[in-house]
């Protein structure tokens, strides 16, 4: 399998990001609007934060769920025994936010929210029609005036060789969300499970940006949409002594729009909370 890269500013690129949308579950933009200066200085002052005591500051609210995150209380994949080896920040509007860093990471939230607004609109106006009346409001609309799309800033940190021999940066996992926004990390390791039961690298060159299904559109779409499943994998060699840092935007719907006939978007939202929690 061979994800194609799609120039944002060609005339065929919503048909072309969304039939790789519905071939793969991902779709990888290049040329697209997200400044690419704004993006590497987040990269860089954040590498700078991680690497602070500041961080231990905001440890995370167990209720509002932003702040900071060790790798003690990293995620474990469902299905998985083993904690990721990462820790990152949560970003929401109106959460807390590091003094010891600049207003970038919360200018690209913005951003990246309009940028994904509008490939929503694309993924909605390439949907079939059966598929299309399936959602109980337009696409971009599901996701206005919602105060839960979060701006995870993270990073994995070099590896010891100390690490438990299963556990990986993030194990093999679907995201929760409608959509997820990634800009190309700073180091490659991002996979997608192909429908081949391999699996595949994810273009990682920088500049390049990263959109992949969660099981949220999967779920209104009646499977149309397929969430697909990807992992980051640990480095080997010298590139095991460097940082990796990464930016995903998880847009989410409003908590009382329909999802489909089983779930709104709270409700499949708490099931799965309450699967990870199983896990820990």
């Amino acid at each position: 399998m061979q994800l194609p890269v799609v120039d944002y500013r060609s005339q065929g690129a919503a048909h072309d990001f969304c039939s790789s949308l519905v071939r793969t579950g991902f779709g990888v933009l290049a040329n697209h609007p997200l400044d690419r200066t704004l993006v590497e200085g987040i990269y860089n002052e954040w590498q700078g934060f991680f690497a602070s005591e500041a961080k231990h500051r905001y440890a995370f609210d167990p209720v509002r769920y932003d702040g900071y995150f060790s790798p003690t209380v990293s995620e474990t994949a469902k299905g998985h025994t083993q904690r990721d080896l990462k820790e990152f920040f949560h970003i929401y509007p109106g959460g807390r936010y590091p003094a010891e860093v600049s207003d970038a990471a919360r200018r690209y939230y913005q951003a990246g929210s309009q940028l994904a607004a509008e490939l929503l609109g694309w993924v909605e106006a390439h949907s079939p029609p059966e598929v299309r009346a399936r959602y109980s409001l337009p696409l971009p609309s599901m996701i206005e005036r919602c105060d839960d799309t979060l701006l995870r800033v993270l990073h994995y940190p070099p590896l010891t060789g100390d690490e438990p021999r299963s556990a990986l940066r993030a194990a093999a996992h679907g995201d929760i969300n409608l959509l997820t926004v990634l800009p190309a990390a700073t180091e490659p390791g991002l996979q997608v499970l192909g429908q081949d039961g391999a699996w595949h690298d994810v273009p990682c060159d920088f500049g390049l940006l990263i959109v992949n299904i969660g099981d949220m559109l999967q779920e209104a779409s009646g499977d149309y949409y397929p969430s697909t499943v990807h992992r980051v994998l640990n480095p080997t060699g010298e590139a095991a002594r460097k940082s990796r840092i990464s930016l995903p935007l998880f847009l989410h719907p409003r908590r009382e729009i329909v999802l489909s006939e089983r779930y709104t978007v709270g409700s499949y939202f708490e099931e799965r909370m309450r699967e990870l929690k199983r896990n820990d």
